[in-house]
């Protein structure tokens, strides 16, 4: 964890089974630094972990970047989930509960977005995938 003044920001390389208990550890101690409550704070570590999972499962290796947020009015820590896997064709059906190209149950996007106040996709075939969820302070 990397802490700037008021500003909190770092990196993890996710390239391991073990990585996502190291997720998993940095998630919840940034969300008790920032003030999580812990009902939120357990909601974020949930989503974190199983987009971590993904990266590994997808792509086999990855980054989870974060960076505490402010809109004005509120504060919330954005996590950023990247790697260079093979992509998702239709992020949409991707996000459709159930649906898995792996065989597995489909809940991990779906998931993540119930448990984060803000998810994003961005994913290109052949060239990797982005997703962004970010959890907010309740005001």
């Amino acid at each position: 964890m990397t802490e700037v003044g008021a500003e909190i920001h770092g990196k993890l390389r996710i390239a391991a089974p073990s990585d996502v208990v190291a997720v998993r550890k940095n998630v919840r101690e940034l969300a008790a630094a920032m003030g999580f409550n812990i009902v939120d704070s357990t909601r974020l570590v949930t989503a974190a972990a199983e987009l971590a999972r993904n990266v590994i499962h997808y792509a086999g290796a990855g980054e989870l970047t974060w960076k505490a947020q402010e809109d004005g009015k509120r504060k919330g820590l954005r996590l950023e989930f990247v790697d260079q896997g093979p992509g998702i064709a239709d992020p949409a059906q991707a996000m459709t509960p159930g649906y898995s190209t792996s065989g597995g149950l489909g809940m991990g996007l779906p998931g993540a977005k119930r448990l984060a106040d803000e998810m994003e996709i961005r994913s290109e075939v052949g060239r990797g995938t982005t997703v962004v969820i970010t959890q907010w302070l309740p005001l």
